[in-house]
């Protein structure tokens, strides 16, 4: 099967322009493609980890990968999918935010001997000059057609800044400018960003002509992972000082049995025959499946030694041993009230629980246990020589947590 024909097998491709040329370039190594990545944050999370993936099977077939970093476009902040305005972050921040993702993308993507590149848009957006950027850029874009767009339409009733408005046309640019100065010849992006690269595709049209080759493909793939990139109590991380192995073993470990073959065609790089078969199985096999998702999972972003332990941690835990490798919250002396601590504050202190009362509430309903015993009295205290030891907190079936007093 070839790669243009396995990304749609696998669920990845939702709408793409002129198909028959993409196909044709993917498929023999012509496309080199880019995606954005802005930096939002010090660590790149799920959501981002699908986007890798397709980057890597896609330079595994001979095409070649362009990561942008968009420390350019995180000082204006991209609308889509959003209710309100981005936080507006320090340039300093940004700058480390980038550093940040630059070594968590070299774990999945060759960048030797020119086989991929890793820009930053801040090169070409900052040098602008605003007269000309409106005179030269500006006048191929229709307001009317960009308020049509679905990303600034859901933010017209809440309010929408100029600053936000930019933002379109500067990753438009971001196209235009590696399309001349680095032969990008095609874009992938979640289906929240369809708009704008449009709006790419048809500014190197107008600039440099109809007959001008830029290709534009969204995927299924960004948009579900930001879904999937979110829980109850935050966001899943690359960076494993912000969510460990073990925690993201488990995040795979306990997806929705309706989701677990979908990700696995999605994310893994194992044989559609083999997920295919998968897909046949009922019951107690997709927990056997779920299982797989994890381990190939956390292998891909921790390293197989890691996936080991989380794997070994996780069946130990669920057959009553414990795990070694588990999120752990360390305490001290101090933290301790009358010479111990109650199940609420240790809820609340673990992360396992927002706040004493969702910690009251989880209680009540039954849903907390401690070194497998359920907890019944809200008032429930651990003296200081069980917390030496250590206890093993859970909150429903999924979440776990080991306070230890050091």
């Amino acid at each position: 099967m070839e790669i243009y024909e396995e990304l749609v097998a696998r669920g990845l491709i939702a709408q793409v322009t002129n198909e028959d040329e993409i196909r044709e370039m993917i498929n023999n190594g012509k496309a080199t493609f880019y995606i954005g990545f802005d930096c939002t944050a010090d660590s790149l999370h799920v959501g981002h980890f699908m986007a890798l993936c397709l980057m890597k099977r896609l330079q595994m077939a001979g095409n070649k990968p362009i990561a942008l970093i968009g420390d350019g476009t995180t000082l204006i902040g991209d609308p889509s999918g959003r209710t309100d305005m981005r936080q507006m972050l320090t340039e300093e921040t940004i700058q480390h935010n980038a550093e940040c993702f630059k070594k968590q993308m070299e774990k999945f993507i060759d960048f030797s001997d020119g086989k991929a590149l890793m820009l930053r848009n801040s090169t070409w957006l900052k040098p602008l000059n605003y007269i000309e950027l409106l005179r030269d850029v500006g006048a191929c874009f229709s307001v009317n057609n960009m308020l049509r767009a679905e990303c600034y339409k859901q933010r017209m009733e809440r309010g929408l800044s100029f600053l936000e408005f930019n933002y379109m046309i500067m990753q438009s640019y971001d196209f235009y400018y590696m399309f001349q100065h680095y032969g990008c010849n095609m874009q992938f992006g979640g289906n929240d960003q369809w708009s704008n690269m449009l709006g790419g595709t048809e500014l190197i049209r107008r600039k440099l002509g109809k007959d001008a080759h830029a290709m534009t493909i969204t995927l299924l793939l960004n948009s579900e992972g930001k879904k999937m990139g979110k829980t109850a109590s935050g966001a899943v991380w690359l960076d494993p000082n912000k969510t460990s192995p073990y925690e993201f073993y488990q995040y795979w470990r306990n997806v929705n049995d309706a989701d677990v073959i979908k990700c696995l065609r999605m994310l893994t790089f194992l044989p559609l025959e083999q997920i295919d078969e998968m897909a046949q199985w009922e019951g107690s096999q997709l927990n056997r499946a779920k299982e797989i998702l994890a381990y190939e999972l956390t292998a891909l972003v921790h390293g197989d030694e890691e996936a080991k332990k989380a794997e070994a941690s996780a069946k130990a835990l669920f057959g009553g041993s414990g795990g070694g490798d588990m999120p752990t919250t360390e305490i001290a002396e101090t933290d301790l009230t009358d010479g111990g601590m109650d199940i609420m504050t240790a809820l609340v202190r673990t992360g396992l629980c927002a706040s004493k009362s969702e910690a009251r509430r989880n209680i009540q309903q039954g849903g907390v246990s401690a070194n497998d015993e359920r907890i019944t009295d809200i008032a429930k205290s651990f003296a200081a020589d069980e917390l030496k030891n250590g206890v093993v907190i859970r909150r429903g079936k999924k979440n776990y947590n080991k306070i230890i007093l050091k």
